[in-house]
């Protein structure tokens, strides 16, 4: 007997398929099974999905040639309808197929595994497991502050927003919180989410070092894009049958599949990179809360400097508006009596012209490095300087793909664009008017690492070995490894100054840092986006934390943050002296709030690409036209067309549009509706090479 069955598969994000397609079968296949099946001349991976769609199809394929489903992937236990659901409500959330966000959340070797080589591959001895080497671990005791929170936690269904001082044992927090839902449940799992991939080993270390004693080295899997496709498949499944407890990982770990989810923590959950940027643009941390809810498990988001949206959503009840949905649970106190650093700022307006490091910068510097403590100096701009330049013509180091200049980078005499990867040699003169004389302009990390060395060639560490000056940024790190060998020489101590991008910033934990300098911070303060405040204020906040965690060096001499500035008196640094997020926040949201701004309204942008400016934004102008009349009805603001920031990108012209409501459900009713719109444009505007909603952007 023959059965209809709808079927989920990953279809092109402009081919008008958006939902399930319907297949023949000789056997019936219960929803969430992994099939192969025919599209085209290809044969892909699917999942069998929810009945109501299959019988909501049934009458048009009647009248169809169905295809048969070639293979079933046997003995895999099907999808959830937890994580169906899920799927289906990011699709729907952030305007993408349901087929594209299914699959793209499987291992690619999932998708590429024919049923022959997935029968293989099912055959294989699973290797046996190393027995964890390690003595019982020491738990520490928790703190007034900790055994709080985690009473709270236990006594409340949450989300809870835990809001902790950098060093005030958060991640205590989460262990101890991961460890009664373990003992209570014999089959309860945990999903704990990073930022980014550079914080996994660390964390990894600490959650295995705890757990793998009682539970097995097997218990803890990782996933995140480092992975080969051989080691993602094999966690998805450790995962996926349960065997796996708790799944450690970035982003795309928001859609493992994990059958028994109990406990889901988000650390530094206001990290911009929780918002994928290509395909669905999803936010992991939205999309976790939403899980929580869905899957009855508990959700826990930390951060020392949280996201206004989820500061605002854990605000308490006013006589002008209700709370927020989410508990917030503080943590101000450092674990141990470690002192949060003194910030001193430093007004670059009374220095020398071109002054890199201030006197008394330096001064402090050469007094740490001597007493045998470390110092970590930030600037967020990787290479050796970001332009090149001829002071005779005028010429820079512009990108012929992209409307961006191609930084500087000294090691390896190259000019590169960090937008479409163009590279090529340095030029012995200027390529237009051939003066020799060609300088860069700016500063970068390279250059800063360099300088640095210059200044402090002299100085001596505490055994009368020369100073050791190191650099982590998206660079030095590109080999495999590097960054975990980094971290660990500065751990040890082996580094004394250590130059770096945002990526030392936040999450490490390194015990000897007593002094951060932060450089060029004056961008963000004047910034077209609304959001750069906010990021900035993070990143200092977070960087101020990594000094100070060890509170015997403390003892020795007060940690500091010195913040060079051209505008020392900014509130932004005010806040930053007194280690006063709230008040920061306070003020950021009373300034959003007078020009509805989130998170007092929801905005989507559409971006579009072409070969040509002009086409681009005639697309998405004519867009705007189609929904006019629906936007009226739904009091939805559409903004004309403009450039993106960086408009043009190996050759290629973007636009983006603004769109904006102050009901997030008006906004979802209208980019549903006008999906259908765009669809019909497109062949009227076949030049257009593609474009994308992004529901929630974080920059404009």
């Amino acid at each position: 007997m023959s059965h209809q069955i709808s079927v989920m598969v990953h279809t092109p994000a402009h081919s008008g398929i958006g939902g399930a397609l319907t297949y023949e079968s000789d056997t019936t296949h219960a929803p969430g099974t992994l099939v192969r099946v025919p599209l085209g001349s290809r044969e892909l991976l699917g999942v069998v999905w929810d009945e109501a769609e299959q019988h909501a199809q049934s009458d048009h394929a009647a009248t169809m040639q169905l295809r048969s489903v070639a293979s079933v992937l046997e003995s895999l236990t099907p999808l959830s309808a937890h994580w169906r659901q899920l799927v289906k409500f990011a699709a729907h959330y952030y305007q993408r197929s349901a087929g594209e966000v299914a699959l793209s959340a499987l291992p690619s070797q999932l998708r590429d595994l024919s049923a022959e080589q997935w029968a293989r591959r099912l055959k294989r001895k699973p290797k046996a497991l190393a027995a964890f080497e390690s003595t019982t671990p020491t738990i520490p005791t928790p703190t007034d502050e900790q055994a709080q929170v985690l009473a709270d936690i236990a006594a409340h269904k949450g989300p809870f927003l835990l809001f902790g001082n950098t060093g005030s044992g958060k991640t205590e927090v989460y262990l101890r919180a991961a460890q009664s839902v373990l003992e209570q449940n014999p089959k309860a799992q945990i999903l704990v989410m990073v930022p980014e991939i550079n914080l996994t080993p660390q964390l990894e270390a600490r959650f295995r070092a705890r757990f793998a004693p009682q539970w097995g080295t097997g218990c803890l899997v990782s996933m995140h894009s480092s992975l080969t496709p051989a080691q993602r498949l094999k966690n998805w499944l450790a995962a996926h049958s349960g065997e796996a407890r708790i799944v450690l990982g970035t982003r795309m770990a928001v859609f493992a599949s994990m059958p028994h989810l109990q406990l889901i923590v988000v650390d530094e959950e206001h990290d911009p990179s929780y918002k994928q940027q290509e395909g669905a643009r999803y936010s992991a941390r939205d999309l976790a809360v939403y899980r929580g809810q869905l899957e009855g498990a508990k959700v826990i988001l930390g951060s020392a400097t949280p996201s206004l949206e989820s500061w605002h959503q854990s605000r308490s009840a006013t006589e002008s508006e209700p709370a927020g949905r989410y508990m917030r649970l503080a943590m101000p106190s450092r674990v141990g009596q470690g002192a949060l650093p003194l910030v001193r700022r430093v007004d670059m307006n009374r220095q020398p012209y071109k002054t890199v490091f201030s006197n008394h910068l330096l001064d402090a510097m050469r007094e740490r490095v001597t007493r045998g403590e470390q110092i970590l100096v930030l600037l967020n701009r990787r290479g050796y300087a970001p332009v090149l330049s001829c002071n005779d013509c005028g010429w820079k180091s512009e990108c012929p793909h992209c409307s961006a200049y191609r930084v500087f980078h000294k090691l390896d005499r190259t000019l590169r664009c960090h937008h479409c990867g163009f590279t090529q040699p340095v030029p012995r003169a200027c390529p237009t008017c051939g003066n020799l004389d060609i300088s860069p302009l700016g500063r970068g990390t390279e250059q800063l690492e360099e300088h640095l060395a210059e200044l402090l060639v002299d100085l001596r560490r505490p055994d009368g070995e020369p100073i050791r000056i190191a650099r982590i940024d998206a660079d030095s790190t590109r080999l495999k490894g590097e960054l975990e060998r980094q971290l660990a020489e500065v751990h040890a101590g082996a580094v004394d100054v250590l130059v770096g991008t945002q990526m030392i910033a936040k999450g490490h934990d390194f015990r000897r840092v007593t002094l951060v300098a932060a450089l060029n911070t004056d961008g963000a303060l004047f910034s077209s986006d609304f959001r750069a405040p906010e990021r900035l204020f993070s990143l200092l906040m977070q960087a101020a934390g990594r000094a100070g965690r060890d509170a015997n060096m403390s003892l020795v001499s007060p940690c500091e943050m010195w913040v060079q500035s051209h505008h020392p008196l900014h509130p932004l640094f005010e806040a930053l002296k007194q280690h006063d997020y709230p008040a920061f926040a306070e003020q950021q949201l009373k300034e959003r709030e007078q020009a509805t701004l989130p998170p007092f309204s929801f905005q989507a942008l559409v971006r579009a690409e072409a070969r040509s400016q002009e086409t681009a934004q005639g697309f998405l102008n004519a867009a705007r036209d189609a929904g006019a009349a629906l936007a009226d009805e739904l009091l939805v603001d559409l903004y004309p067309a403009v450039p993106m920031t960086i408009q043009r990108v190996a050759d290629i012209e973007r636009a983006q549009m603004l769109i904006e409501c102050t009901s997030r459900k008006a906004l979802q009713h209208f980019l549903a509706h006008w999906q259908a719109d765009m669809q019909r444009l497109r062949s009227a505007h076949r030049q257009v090479i593609r474009w994308a909603v992004d529901v929630d952007p974080l920059a404009i």
